[in-house]
């Protein structure tokens, strides 16, 4: 099963090259893995081409039975795929298992969602005349998914995909192929037609640019970094292909003045530090009112100093390693940056030595006027940074490129429609630090997103509209 799958078959790299996975919490191999290149994403591609049409075909009923069928295999298999998500993503086991029972509703919910894709009739001004639309599957898409949630990001978009009567070549994060080689082999056991799904651990380069490349690869589904969606974009001219973006974000938190602050800090400790901040929609910039701030600050950092870092699979542990040392040194420059422009530490924020690539969560000052803020730090780093008046805290929260998560405490509900209307994103938190499930969408505004994943937005994305149009009855 840890191989590359295309057209039914778990297959080698064609070059024979292979390449190590490392485990984060310790910096071992896990295991080498064929490691592909253009050549399996051709096959990838011409496989899923000549699965196309008899996919298209079925019954959206037949199509419900596999992914609900794989839905059930993932739940039944929950404990294993969880520990290979550890081994090579780094986040606690809990953690691990609840994002996996999330990856599995998304399928149930996706295989009865593509039943409701009803489409509608339109009264027509002239009487010898009908008209009606429908919703037909894009064809090829291309996935191209982010290591932070080894199940949930392939699942998302997956599931859809699939429910649409498209056919999908896959390609996960190299930091985090196990747990997709694990979802696409519950998809084979649920009895998905050979070449409707087929899966690629191979060159991200490579991926993106023969899917924006050859013509019938009709959209790419993409979950990474604004960088990388924009060369996308600039690409995707070629062929008009289409894309469906979840890209950065750096998500402002409002903590109203009517918030017990020690409450609300215990609360904005748990949603930053999940995963070790690195989720896209995690918040980093906490504005605090000022008349509750220094009680906030030394709350918060009671709670940050409390948080145990360690190996996932230790039960104790409620942080986990960074996933590579790259990214580790990433977000201790990030912080070494803040330090020069004055920001004041209050705790963490360190290396920590060893094996891994661990560091201790911070808790870092900043004043609105640091320029540091307009950066997605990606990590366990919490800023927090006081606010006088509301219309001050929104004009902080919104002057980033980013919109794709914001969030409110407040006990006021004039407040928190306020706010919810003016920020800048596509998702809102008011008083909730998990703003997304899978019957709603997700998705984001400005640099940080095109399209919406989730609910029935997301099987709509990979479905194209057609009129049809009956004259002179």
């Amino acid at each position: 099963m840890r191989k590359n799958y295309i057209n039914g078959l778990w297959i080698d790299a064609v070059s024979g090259n292979t390449r190590p996975l490392f485990n984060p919490a310790t910096g071992e191999i896990i295991v080498d893995l064929p490691f592909g290149d253009v050549a399996e994403y051709q096959l990838a591609i011409d496989s899923a081409i000549n699965a196309f049409d008899g996919w298209q075909s079925k019954s959206p009923y037949y199509r419900a039975e596999i992914l609900k069928n794989t839905a059930r295999i993932i739940r039944e298999k929950i404990e294993v795929i969880a520990h290979d998500m550890v081994l090579e993503s780094g986040k606690p086991l809990l953690e691990a298992k609840a994002e996996i029972g999330v990856a599995a509703n998304l399928f149930e919910w996706f295989a009865e969602e593509g039943k409701r894709c009803y489409g509608r009739t339109i009264p027509s001004f002239r009487t010898n005349k009908r008209m009606s639309v429908i919703y037909q599957p894009l064809g090829v898409v291309g996935a191209i998914t982010a290591w932070n949630f080894p199940a949930y990001n392939p699942a998302r978009c997956w599931a859809a995909i699939l429910a649409a009567g498209c056919t999908l070549v896959a390609r996960s994060s190299e930091h985090t192929p196990l747990t997709a080689m694990h979802i696409m082999s519950a998809l084979q056991e649920a009895g998905i037609p050979t070449g409707a799904a087929n899966f690629v651990h191979g060159d991200a380069p490579s991926a993106g640019n023969i899917f924006l490349e050859h013509p019938k690869v009709r959209k790419i589904s993409f979950t990474g970094s604004t960088e990388v969606g924009k060369i996308l974009m600039n690409g995707a001219s070629l062929n008009n292909t289409r894309l469906a973006l979840e890209m950065g974000g750096n998500a402002p938190a409002i903590i109203c003045k009517d918030m017990d602050p020690v409450y609300a800090a215990k609360e904005s400790v748990k949603g930053k530090f999940r995963n070790a901040g690195q989720v896209c929609i995690a918040p980093q910039r906490f504005f605090i009112h000022q008349s509750i701030f220094n009680a906030f600050v030394e709350a918060a950092g009671i709670e940050i100093r409390r948080i145990q870092v360690g190996n996932g699979l230790d039960e104790a542990t409620q942080m986990g390693p960074l996933i590579h040392e790259r990214h580790r040194e990433g977000v201790l420059q990030f912080i070494e940056k803040a330090k020069s422009e004055g920001a004041k530490i209050h705790c963490g924020g360190e290396k920590i030595e060893g094996k891994g690539f661990f560091m201790s969560p911070c808790l870092m000052e900043a004043n609105k006027n640091h320029h540091f803020q307009k950066s997605e730090v990606f990590g366990p780093v919490m800023i927090v940074t006081p606010f006088e008046t509301d219309e001050e805290a929104i004009a902080l929260a919104n002057d980033v490129p980013f919109g794709l998560a914001a969030y409110v405490m407040t006990e006021n509900l004039n407040k928190a429609i306020y706010f919810s209307e003016k920020l800048e994103a596509g998702i809102i938190g008011v008083n909730e630090w998990l703003p997304q499930a899978t019957e709603a969408p997700f998705g984001g505004w400005k640099e940080s997103g095109i399209g919406f994943e989730s609910g029935s937005e997301g099987l709509l994305e990979y479905m194209d509209k057609k009129l049809i149009s009956i004259g002179n009855l």
